[in-house]
């Protein structure tokens, strides 16, 4: 991952981040809240040895006592020094509990030796350093060697008597908010990343150029009135998300598909990605713009295209493959150029082999002839082969990609379905991308980043909705060839 990746991760992730970092400050705060106050005393014990008072007696004595500090130190925590402290005061607690409450330190090239003592009442954490430190000097004075005289050779003073805490040492609520939330904020990053690379959907221009080096030609906005108005071109020709099928049928017609026919079949890696409704809405795009255009829904397992252009769907590709009908007597015009639609048809029980048959190839050859646009709504590409074999014999397939939901696995195996079969691939659309958010970046070239102005004649824009029924089906074709 690139930092650019990162600074989209966070801005995906920011609440769930911003959750986690307040869940682990509230953590913080509470713990501190709930947490007994811990207070902290210290005594401090000199250590000297006894010599004669010669300079090298003192020198000895001094070098001596630094190394007997450390072994003064570790005998703190020993039951010999701790059960006087526990029988003087009272305590009720064993040595081994008591050894864990204190603490003796001696820094180093000194014959001093700090005893700290940690309990939640000040008065008996003061009372145990003093009573230790006074434990810690009489069992040196009697375990230690002594002179001649008997008197020990080293003697412990207690320089600095443990006084009762006023403030505890723990807990330190400044400092576990900030800790809670540091880790809360890398609890939280950490999660975001490892969601964004654990992801397997497309969301991005980026992940499909991933996946193949053809290009992506056009960007569908993402719009949740879709199933109402599926032909958002003719109905609101004015809106943004129809400015983006403007820009598709653009972008087509500078593809350099090394071939003089402009036959496409759009299809997906898997249903419901948008392909009907963006087939249908370029289509018109198209016919708006004075091309000869033909619709022809060549999905004959789940067709659609009848249904969104509102023409008679009852007799169609399906009647012309096998003979029965003529392309003149099942194809329907629509709108006012040269547009024409020819609706699947009754669903047969061999799609792939009339997709597949040579007379398909004939109805291909015919209609490049006398389209400038030849237009295939397909089925899915995994779930079935129709789209394959059909995309074969035309001039490209064009791969519909729903934005959040089409999983890389399935776009990957859908691409190289067709590179198996040899046929070409025109390019991808981005359906159903986002227009609001982080994964919105990058899109406006798409059309849907400037709208119109509020001037008065484009206040309101002109809807025109399709023709309903059937118009008349003798001579459609030559009416689209003029």
């Amino acid at each position: 991952m690139e930092l650019r990746d990162y600074i989209t991760v966070l801005r995906k992730g920011w609440v769930l981040i911003l959750v986690l970092a307040l869940v682990g400050v509230a953590a913080a705060a509470g713990f501190s809240l709930l947490k007994k106050p811990v207070y902290s005393a210290s005594a401090q014990v000199f250590v000297s040895t006894e010599t004669s008072g010669s300079a090298s007696d003192l020198a000895q004595g001094n070098t001596f006592t630094q190394q007997r500090v450390l072994t003064y130190s570790n005998l703190v925590s020993t039951p010999i020094v701790l059960l006087p402290v526990i029988s003087s005061l009272k305590l009720d607690m064993t040595a081994d509990q008591l050894a864990k409450m204190v603490t003796a330190t001696a820094p180093t090239s000194t014959t001093l030796i700090a005893i700290s003592v940690s309990d939640t009442d000040p008065v008996q954490a003061a009372d145990i350093a003093n009573a230790t430190s006074q434990s810690l000097t009489n069992v040196v004075q009697d375990i230690e060697a002594t002179d001649a005289n008997g008197a020990s050779t080293v003697k412990l003073t207690r320089v600095k008597q443990a006084d009762v805490p006023s403030a505890p040492i723990s807990p330190n609520v400044p400092v576990n908010v900030a800790l809670g939330l540091l880790v809360g904020l890398a609890l939280g990053v950490g999660i975001a990343v490892l969601r964004e690379t654990l992801d397997n959907r497309v969301r991005t221009e980026l992940d499909v150029e991933k996946l193949s080096d053809k290009p992506v030609v056009g960007g569908i906005a993402f719009d949740s009135k879709a199933a109402e108005r599926p032909l958002i071109v003719q109905v609101d020709p004015r809106s943004p998300r129809a400015e983006s099928f403007r820009t598709l049928r653009t972008n087509l017609q500078f593809l350099d598909l090394g071939t003089g026919s402009r036959t496409f079949v759009m299809t997906s890696s898997v249903q419901s990605e948008g392909k009907s409704t963006t087939i249908a809405n370029l289509a018109i795009a198209l016919d708006s713009a004075g091309f000869r255009v033909i619709l022809i829904d060549a999905d004959l397992r789940r067709p659609r295209v009848a249904q969104y252009m509102d023409v008679d769907g009852s007799a169609g590709l399906t009647d012309v493959l096998i003979g029965r009908a003529s392309l003149e007597d099942v194809a329907h015009p629509w709108g006012r150029g040269n547009m024409v639609v020819l609706p699947s048809g009754a669903i047969p029980p061999n799609p792939s082999e009339l997709l597949g048959s040579r007379a398909m190839q004939d109805l291909i050859a015919t209609l490049e002839q006398q389209f400038d646009y030849v237009l295939f709504d397909a089925p899915p590409l995994l779930p079935v082969t129709d789209a394959a074999i059909l995309a074969k014999k035309a001039s490209g397939a064009i791969l519909a990609v729903a934005a959040g939901k089409t999983h890389k696995g399935q776009l990957s195996a859908a691409v190289a379905s067709l590179e198996n079969v040899g046929a070409p691939i025109a390019g991808f659309v981005i359906t159903m991308m986002p227009v609001k958010g982080p994964g919105a970046y990058g899109y406006g070239r798409y059309g849907y980043g400037y709208g119109y102005g509020n001037d008065e004649d484009d206040a309101t824009p002109n809807r025109v909705l399709p023709p309903k029924g059937v118009g008349k089906k003798a001579g459609v074709l030559r009416r689209a060839e003029r």
